[in-house]
């Protein structure tokens, strides 16, 4: 089996699983909120991570506050950036006393790049407030597919090696390295990652996801005084 057929192997039951996951959710009324529900609040497990300020923390820490979790990377070029754009609008558009009550939280999904330097500078970008978490790799997989989550690694670039030590020097082997690097960077770009934001109430039980749909058309900001009402503590 290619390289590439075992990363779509690896797409394909990652999707399979999320829309599995799924099925534990159901639609709530237009009339009364947007997003899904979980059939019953699901506490999360305590998987140790790292908080964008180096601290320990866990997925499962809770201190009363709502939620807004949301999986990404800082070198995503397009649903990262603009999904914290919204999320930035809406809890502008909150009171000081709903800030207070709401937490927006970044985990990557990229934490051989990501450190808690670089995804404190770029949460800086968006809201101070905002906060992020990364760690191993194998406990943010645990943390995505316990949040129905996908999240599947980009195919790895191809070896230029070869030909970049044919070529010592001059414009040719330089070409060849700027080649790589775009290569590389291409395929850092095509990591596969879910793009709902997920509602955790102030105990740390997972209750609600919101689709990327959902948060960009305004749903999310009509509905959060309500969450925040239901799920705060």
């Amino acid at each position: 089996m290619t390289g590439f057929s075992k990363w779509l192997t690896a797409v394909l039951l990652v999707v399979a699983a999320v829309l599995g996951g799924l099925l534990l959710f159901r639609r709530v009324s237009p009339a009364v909120q947007a997003g899904e529900a979980l059939e019953s609040p699901t506490p999360l497990p305590v998987l140790r991570l790292v908080s964008d300020r180096g601290t320990p923390a866990t997925l499962a820490q809770a201190d009363g506050r709502v939620r807004l979790v949301f999986f990404g990377f800082v070198r995503c070029p397009d649903v990262c950036p603009a999904t914290l754009a919204s999320l930035k609008n809406t809890y502008a558009a909150l009171s000081e006393a709903q800030r207070a009550k709401v937490q927006v939280q970044f985990i990557t999904v990229d934490p051989g790049h990501d450190t808690p330097a670089v995804m404190r500078a770029y949460l800086d970008r968006f809201d101070p407030a905002f906060t992020g978490l990364t760690g191993q790799a194998s406990v943010i997989d645990d943390a995505a597919r316990t949040m129905f989550v996908a999240n599947v690694a980009p195919l790895p670039a191809e070896d230029h090696s070869a030909h970049t030590g044919a070529a010592q020097g001059g414009a040719t082997a330089s070409g060849a390295a700027n080649a790589q690097a775009v290569g590389a960077a291409a395929a850092v770009a095509a990591r596969i990652h879910g793009d709902q934001v997920s509602v955790v109430d102030g105990q740390g039980r997972f209750v609600r996801v919101y689709g990327n749909t959902d948060v960009v058309s305004g749903a999310l900001d009509r509905d959060l005084p309500g969450l925040i009402r239901q799920y705060a503590n």
